[in-house]
C-alpha cells in the first residue's frame, strides 16, 4: 500500500531516533545514481530525492537534468511522470521526491527509467539553461552493432531470434561498442543532432529516421544507409541512426524522403514504441531536398538473340482496377525500356481483394499489358501464370496474389509444352533430343511442400530465344517478414519473422535448380523475385547463394547501391536475381540496375509500389567466336542516322 506523503512525514517524526525512521527517509541521490550504468536502475521500486533543471515538458510530465558525471555510461537525465510533475516549468531547478520505476508498454520494449510517482516537487530557482550534448562532437554513436547479445555468424540477423532478453541480462553498458547501450546511456538527456539526413519516408505517426554529422556505414549515393555484409563480416545494424518523434511544442515534422537534409534537431532522448527516439523541442525544417525523379535504366535492348534483358518488379497487390497500373506500366516502358521478360509478383485475381472464389488473373494481366502497350507506343507483351487454389497462397484474403511472367514474343518464347496447375509439380526432364525441358511448362515447384503453406509458389519456365537456344527461369515470392520483433527491442537477436519458412523455401527452390543443373550443368538459369530477405542474412538464403551467383556481385554493383526497398532506417535489397555458372562466366558479362522509381519518390503516397524494379542484361547463350559484341538498339539507330 502506498503511504500518502503527509502520513509518511508524520510517521517519520514519530519514529525519529530509531532505525525505522531512517529507513523511511528518502535517499538523496544524483540522477546519474538513479540511472546507473546498466539498462535498469539500481533504485527501481525505491523512493529517492533528486534535484535537476527542467529541460523539456509535455502533457504527461517533464524531464530534468543534473550535472554530467565522468562516467559516460550513467545518464544525467530523468523522466518525471504524473500530475505533480506537470507543475514544473522549463528552466526551473527543482527538488523532487518520488518512486523510481522501469516502464514499458509492450513485452518486447526496453525499459524506460523514470520517476512514476512524485511525492513532492519544490522549485529551488528559475531561469536556468541546460546546454544540450552535441552528438558527433561530445558523444558519437558506435558503428555496426546494436547489442553484445546479437551473437551468431550473421549478428543481428542470426537465426533463431529471441535467444536472450536484454533486460533480463541487464548487462553493464558498453556505449562505445553497442548502439543500444549508447542510446540508453543518454536516456532522458537533452541532445542536439547536427545536420541530420533522413533515411526514409516518415512512418505512420510522422516520426522520421535520421543520422547526423558523424560517421555512418553503408551510405549510398542517395544518402540512405544500405544493409549489406562484406567478406564474411557481420552486417551493420546501423546503430548510428535515431528516430525523431513528435515535437514537444506541437509543431509537425516535415515530410521526408531518403537523402533529405534537415536543420539541427535538439530534443530529449527517450524510448517508446520499440525504439530509442529524440523528441524535438520543435520540429526541424527542410534544408535541402533531393530530386525525386529516378534515372531511367541505361540498359537498352540489343539486336543479338542471345543477349536479353530481364526485368523484376513487385507490383504491390495489382488488380484490374488498381489505380497504379498506369504508373507501373510507365515504369516498365520508360524506366526499364520494356525488357524482354518481366518477372512480376503480387498479381491479384480478377476480382481483386473481394473474397468470392475467383482465382483467374487474366483480366489483371491484360490490363497491365494494355497499359504497357500505350505507355511504350506499341510494345505488346504476352503473359502467363498459374492460378492458385483459392486463399492458399497468403496475402490479402480473396486477393490470391501470385507470380507471373510477361514476355516479348519477338524476342523469346516458351518451349512448347503443357502448363501446370496449382498442385502439379514441374520437374526437369531430358527430351528425346537430349535437351532439358520441364514436365509442365510453365509449372510450379513442389507446390504441396509444407514450405509453401500460405505462401506464393514459385513458377518455373523453360524458354527459347529467337535463334532457338534454351534457358530457364524461376520467379519467386517468399514469405513476408510479418511477426518480426523490433530490431531495437528486448529480444536478442531480434526475431526475423518467418525466416525459417524462407530458409525452407530457398531450399526447395535450390533443390529444383540443382536437379536441372544435374541434367545440364551448362544450363543458363535465372532465379529472381521478391525473396523478402537480405543476402546479409546468410543463413536464410544460403541454399541459393551457394548454388548460384548474385547478379549484383557478377556485375560489380557497389554494395551500398544494392537496394530495392526502404524500411525504417534501412535501404535494403529484398528483391534478388541469381544466375547460374554459365551466365556468370560468359565473356559478355552481366549488367544490373536497380531503378529507384519508388524509394526516391517525393512522398510515400507518390509511389507506385513499395518495391523498386530491377533490370538485368545478360547472355543466355554464346555469340559466335568471331562475332563482335552487338550494338544496342539506340546505338544502331544512331549509326543509321549518321550513315
Amino acid at each position: 500500500m502506498k503511504l500518502h506523503a503527509a502520513l509518511r512525514t508524520v510517521l517519520a517524526l514519530l519514529l525519529a531516533g530509531n532505525g525505522l525512521a531512517r529507513s523511511l527517509v528518502p535517499a538523496k541521490v544524483k540522477i546519474t545514481d538513479v540511472q546507473g550504468v546498466a539498462f535498469q536502475s539500481p533504485f527501481v521500486g525505491q523512493t529517492v530525492d533528486v534535484t535537476g533543471v527542467v529541460t523539456a515538458k509535455d502533457k504527461f510530465g517533464v524531464w530534468i537534468q543534473d550535472e554530467r558525471s565522468d562516467d559516460v555510461r550513467a545518464s544525467n537525465g530523468l523522466r518525471l511522470y504524473g500530475a505533480t510533475a506537470k507543475h514544473a516549468n522549463v528552466g526551473e531547478r527543482v527538488s523532487v521526491t518520488g518512486r523510481v520505476a522501469e516502464y514499458r508498454s509492450t513485452a518486447n520494449d526496453l525499459f524506460l527509467t523514470e520517476m512514476d510517482y512524485v511525492v513532492s516537487l519544490k522549485t529551488l530557482s528559475t531561469d536556468h539553461t541546460v546546454e544540450p550534448l552535441v552528438l558527433g562532437v561530445d558523444r558519437t554513436p558506435p558503428l555496426n552493432k546494436l547489442s553484445s547479445l546479437d551473437v551468431g555468424p550473421d549478428g543481428w540477423l542470426s537465426i533463431p531470434g529471441n535467444v536472450t532478453l536484454l533486460e533480463s541480462t541487464n548487462a553493464t553498458l558498453r556505449p562505445d561498442e553497442f548502439g543500444l547501450d549508447f542510446w540508453e546511456s543518454l536516456e532522458g538527456q537533452l541532445v542536439t543532432v547536427p545536420w541530420p539526413t533522413a533515411t526514409n519516408f516518415p512512418d505512420r505517426f510522422g516520426s522520421i529516421w535520421v543520422y547526423g554529422d558523424w560517421p555512418v556505414t553503408g551510405q549510398n549515393e542517395r544518402g540512405g544507409l544500405t544493409i549489406y555484409s562484406e567478406d564474411g563480416e557481420v552486417p551493420s545494424a546501423h546503430p548510428e541512426t535515431i528516430l525523431i518523434g513528435r515535437a514537444l511544442d506541437g509543431t509537425r515534422n516535415p515530410k521526408t524522403r531518403m537523402g533529405l537534409k534537415l536543420s539541427n534537431i535538439t530534443g530529449i532522448v527517450t524510448y517508446q514504441y520499440g525504439a530509442y527516439y529524440v523528441l524535438p523541442l520543435t520540429a526541424p525544417e527542410v534544408i535541402e531536398a533531393p530530386d525525386s525523379d529516378a534515372r531511367p535504366s541505361n540498359l537498352n535492348s540489343t539486336v543479338h538473340a542471345c543477349q536479353l534483358r530481364i526485368g523484376d518488379y513487385n507490383v504491390e497487390n495489382m488488380s484490374p482496377r488498381s489505380r497504379h497500373i498506369p504508373h507501373i506500366a510507365s515504369h516498365i516502358a520508360e524506366h526499364l525500356h520494356t525488357p524482354d521478360i518481366v518477372f512480376v509478383q503480387e498479381i491479384q485475381d480478377d476480382s481483386g481483394p473481394r473474397n468470392n472464389g475467383v482465382v483467374s488473373a487474366n483480366k489483371t494481366l491484360s490490363a497491365l499489358v494494355d497499359a504497357i502497350r500505350k505507355a511504350s507506343g506499341g510494345v505488346t507483351y504476352e503473359f502467363v501464370n498459374v492460378n492458385p487454389e483459392d486463399n492458399k497462397d497468403g496475402g490479402a484474403p480473396g486477393g490470391n496474389i501470385r507470380v507471373a511472367y510477361l514476355w516479348r514474343p519477338e524476342r523469346v518464347s516458351l518451349v512448347p509444352g503443357t502448363a501446370g496447375n496449382a498442385t502439379l509439380s514441374t520437374q526437369p526432364v531430358m527430351d528425346e533430343d537430349g535437351n532439358v525441358e520441364l514436365s509442365y511448362n510453365p509449372g510450379r515447384i513442389d507446390p504441396t511442400h509444407p514450405a509453401w503453406e500460405e505462401a506464393r509458389k514459385p513458377l518455373a519456365a523453360a524458354w527459347q530465344t529467337a535463334s532457338g537456344e534454351r534457358f530457364y527461369t524461376v520467379n519467386v515470392h517468399f514469405s513476408s517478414k510479418r511477426d518480426s520483433s523490433s530490431v531495437r527491442g528486448d529480444a536478442r537477436p531480434p526475431v526475423n519473422g518467418h525466416a525459417e519458412h524462407r530458409l525452407s523455401q530457398a531450399n526447395v527452390t535450390a533443390t529444383f535448380v540443382r536437379s536441372l543443373l544435374d541434367l545440364a550443368p551448362d544450363a543458363s538459369v535465372i532465379v529472381g523475385g521478391d525473396m523478402n530477405e537480405y543476402l546479409a542474412a546468410r543463413a536464410v538464403l544460403r541454399p541459393l547463394a551457394s548454388l548460384l551467383h548474385d547478379a549484383n556481385a557478377v556485375a560489380g554493383i557497389p554494395l551500398e547501391e544494392r537496394y530495392t526497398y526502404a524500411y525504417e532506417q534501412n535501404a535494403q535489397e529484398i528483391d534478388h536475381v541469381f544466375v547460374s555458372d554459365a551466365i556468370a562466366e560468359r565473356p559478355g558479362g552481366v549488367e544490373v540496375e536497380h531503378v529507384h522509381v519508388n524509394t526516391w519518390a517525393e512522398t510515400i503516397g507518390a509511389r507506385a509500389s513499395d518495391h523498386d524494379p530491377t533490370v538485368v542484361r545478360l547472355w543466355v547463350c554464346d555469340p559466335d567466336e568471331d562475332e563482335d559484341v552487338p550494338l544496342t538498339v539506340d546505338e544502331l539507330d544512331h549509326e543509321q542516322i549518321i550513315l
